[in-house]
């Protein structure tokens, strides 16, 4: 069952059912919660309260929170984002670039392109696999991954903290739930950001229309609460170079919030930043941006900054890790190109 404090979880996944029950005529009422308590092997009604908390649940197709009071005929569903033989994780010799390792926990540079974990089309080639390869006896999270504390996207390159020891897991999951860390991204974002800093807050939930985005919802209700604190570092014009320093972990927190204020990240295909935004109909400028998309094939964004207090020492610890090249280059050609045009602002 998912984690709350599992951060930008990649979306690239449908739902699969992991328990069905119908629920019998003779049914007395009941809370959904008790009813699957008593259906599901080793589940604690804290899993299952947590499992409806993240809308894992369904009653009759939709979903429904832990106070719910099942009645005869309803049918009863846990839907996770992962199909239910996918928690067997095969080792993989794929090379890390561990940052700093310790007997507590490690530090690793995630490429772009490596997944995290398995799921929905990535059954092998991920994060996980490797840990297995180089690691023995990694503890296992709420999700039963081993050493996963939090999760970055596919596609976003950077810093992911991993935990050795059960101690560690605890320690540090807390951490993030206690929204404690120092978690700093660079993105490169379309349009000329106004302001040369703001904040940006709105729940996120799944987008009413396309499941595999994330969307900013006013209804407190709907979704959980999500904060970024964004920095201008430099502007070309028709971009901007951002830093965002996240208060909150939601999936895909940056990506739908800088959208949600009309600057979705440059060449993420997933929110529309993959087409050409801003700037001008000339054919040459057209080629220009095909370049760049070349030069950078994923969403600007990278985790550059980690900070945490160690679980052993309690001595608080900060990472900090370089744009990955392709990011580099693809800024350096837009700095040539406000230099060379004098792009307006918009």
């Amino acid at each position: 069952m998912n984690n709350n404090n599992d951060p930008i979880e990649e979306l690239d996944e449908e739902l699969f059912e992991h328990y069905r029950f119908e629920v019998p005529k003779g049914q007395a009422i009941l809370r959904i919660d008790k009813y699957l308590m008593s259906l599901i092997p080793n589940a604690t009604r804290n899993k299952i309260q947590n499992a409806a908390s993240d809308g894992n649940i369904y009653v009759n197709d939709a979903t429904v929170k832990s106070n719910y009071k099942v009645k005869p005929f309803d049918v009863v569903q846990i839907m996770l984002s992962h199909p239910p033989f996918e928690n067997r994780v095969d080792p993989e010799d794929i090379p890390l670039e561990i940052v700093y390792e310790d007997d507590a926990l490690l530090l690793i540079n995630k490429p772009p392109g490596l997944v995290v974990h398995p799921g929905h089309g990535n059954y092998t080639g991920t994060l996980v696999n490797a840990l297995a390869f180089h690691f023995e006896n990694l503890p296992m999270n709420s999700s039963e991954r081993p050493g996963l504390v939090h999760r970055i996207d596919k596609d976003t390159s950077g810093l992911l903290v991993i935990a050795k020891t059960e101690a560690a897991m605890t320690h540090l999951a807390k951490q993030f739930e206690a929204k404690t860390t120092e978690r700093e991204y660079v993105a490169l974002v379309w349009g000329n950001v106004a302001n040369d800093s703001g904040t940006i807050e709105g729940n996120l939930a799944r987008h009413l229309k396309d499941r595999m985005q994330m969307a900013v919802f006013a209804d407190p209700e709907i979704g959980k609460p999500a904060i970024t604190h964004y920095k201008v570092l430099e502007r070309f014009g028709y971009v901007t170079l951002v830093s965002c320093k996240l208060e909150t972990g939601r999936t895909h927190q940056i990506r739908a919030h800088m959208k949600h204020i009309g600057h979705p990240l440059f060449n993420d295909e997933r929110y529309g930043g993959h087409l050409i935004l801003k700037g001008t109909t000339f054919t040459k400028y057209k080629q220009f941006i095909e370049n760049c998309f070349k030069v950078l094939p994923r969403q600007a964004l990278h985790a550059k900054t980690l900070g945490f207090e160690h679980p052993n020492t309690g001595e608080m610890m900060r990472f900090d890790t370089e744009l990955p090249q392709d990011f580099k280059d693809c800024i350096e050609k837009w700095r040539g190109y406000a230099k060379s045009h004098h792009a307006e602002e918009d």
